[in-house]
This record gives structure tokens, sequence and C-alpha cells, in this order.
């Protein structure tokens, strides 16, 4: 449970709260090569988690039509504070991408879901 931090106000604390109950991804919970779906209000991001803080994604059609290697910096409430690492609903993905000086900062997250490959997809096939 979270408890209130005493050098945030209120403001920050209520969202810090509100991002608990929404919900998301860190990214350290994900094993290598996981593909997620990330619906903003705007667009929908193909994300396939490399390690780290890397990704590679696609789905804007200006900043990534093709997939991109990105380093993800978390996510915002539309300001300037970051949950580092963390993919939230009702946030801003933020992520930086080689060609642009600033960071890329999305419109708010509406849902993430992780993609599964079918199993005949993941067994090898024999010779």
């Amino acid at each position: 449970m979270f408890s209130p931090h005493p050098n945030f106000g209120d403001d920050v604390n209520c969202c810090i709260v509100q991002s608990e109950i929404e919900g998301g991804v860190f990214l350290k919970d994900l094993a290598p090569e996981t593909e997620l779906r990330v619906h903003t209000r705007h667009h929908c991001y193909k994300i396939v988690f490399l390690g780290n803080s890397h990704a590679l994604i696609s789905g804007h059609p200006e900043y990534c039509p093709e997939p991109v290697l990105v380093a993800i910096a978390g996510s915002t409430w539309g300001g300037s504070m970051l949950k580092m690492r963390f993919l939230g609903r009702g946030m801003h993905l933020e992520f930086h991408h080689p060609e642009y000086k600033t960071p890329i900062v999305t419109s708010p997250i509406q849902e993430i879901r992780e993609c599964f490959l079918p199993l005949r997809s993941r067994v090898p096939a024999t010779a």
C-alpha cells in the first residue's frame, strides 16, 4: 500500500496513488522480447522490449511508422515528473528517439496488452 511521501505535494501523491489504481507495467518485470500493444488516445504502438530500457517501437505515423530502437524513460502525468521505466494507464509514455533531441511524449495510455505468440510459433520446427 502506498504511503504519501512527506516531501511531495498532495497533487503529486494523488497522481502516484492513481497510477497504482489504474495499473501498468514496470519494465524490470518484463522478459526480453516481450511484445506489448500500448493504446494511447491517438495511436496504437507495438513495443518489443529488448531489456533494460531499450525497445523497438512502431505505431506513430511520424515518429515511428516502422520499428525504431528507442530508450523508454517511463511515464508522466503530463508534466515533468517521471515514473521511471513504468508504463501506466492514464499516463503519457515518454521515450527517447535517436533522431530527436527532446523526448517523445504520447497522449495518455488507455490500455496495455501483452501479446503472446501462438504455441506453434514458439515451438522449433523439426527436420
